[in-house]
């Protein structure tokens, strides 16, 4: 491998990283209606597990409401109960038509659990970053070892993983960040 695609690759894999965690992080609830809420929700419909954004259209018409427009209202009860099994601690309102979950304020207590989850899943995601920089000075040190590259260009590669690793975890504490405030504020 040469160096630069050593670089390529993992600059490629420590920016999907970052891009889970962001995903991630929608999960997680603010004191407002968010569509990421429920996003990760897989509804049993048609004969299959089938991701709840493709079986309706999902939109927060009030910073506490989410609402639930079925694309075939005949999935109505499926997505119902599959938003209660979801264990995310929401009260989904059926009206035939669609499904409206309201977003209660959260507790002091719950924002502090939803931030301990933050830190963790930054923390997760900053952690596959360092992974990938140690697969990228093992590949490095073996490049070298193979007489495919200079000592020195071994070791311009190790600088140049170790600035993609430093600015990968900042993004990652970046997003954490943002996405802290946002739970904290009310």
């Amino acid at each position: 491998m040469s160096t630069d695609e050593v670089l390529l690759d993992a600059e490629q894999r420590m920016e999907k990283a970052v891009s889970v965690l962001s995903h991630n992080l929608t999960g997680i609830r603010t004191g407002r209606a968010n569509p990421g809420l429920v996003d990760s929700i897989r509804v049993e419909a048609y004969g299959s597990q089938t991701p709840l954004k493709q079986l309706a259209s999902i939109g927060t018409p009030e910073p506490q409401q989410i609402v639930i427009r079925p694309y075939d209202t005949s999935v109505i009860k499926e997505i119902e109960k599959a938003i209660v099994a979801g264990d995310l601690g929401l009260n989904p309102q059926n009206d035939g038509r669609l499904i409206r979950i309201n977003i209660p304020p959260l507790s002091t207590e719950v924002r502090k659990k939803m931030v301990a989850r933050i830190k963790e899943l930054a923390e997760d995601a900053k952690i596959s970053i360092r992974n990938i920089r140690r697969d990228a000075n093992k590949a490095a040190d073996t490049a070298e070892k193979e007489k495919e590259i200079s000592e020195d260009d071994r070791d311009k590669l190790k600088n140049d993983v170790q600035e993609l690793t430093k600015k990968y975890e900042a993004q990652a504490t970046e997003a954490a960040k943002g996405r802290e405030a946002e739970v904290l504020d009310e």
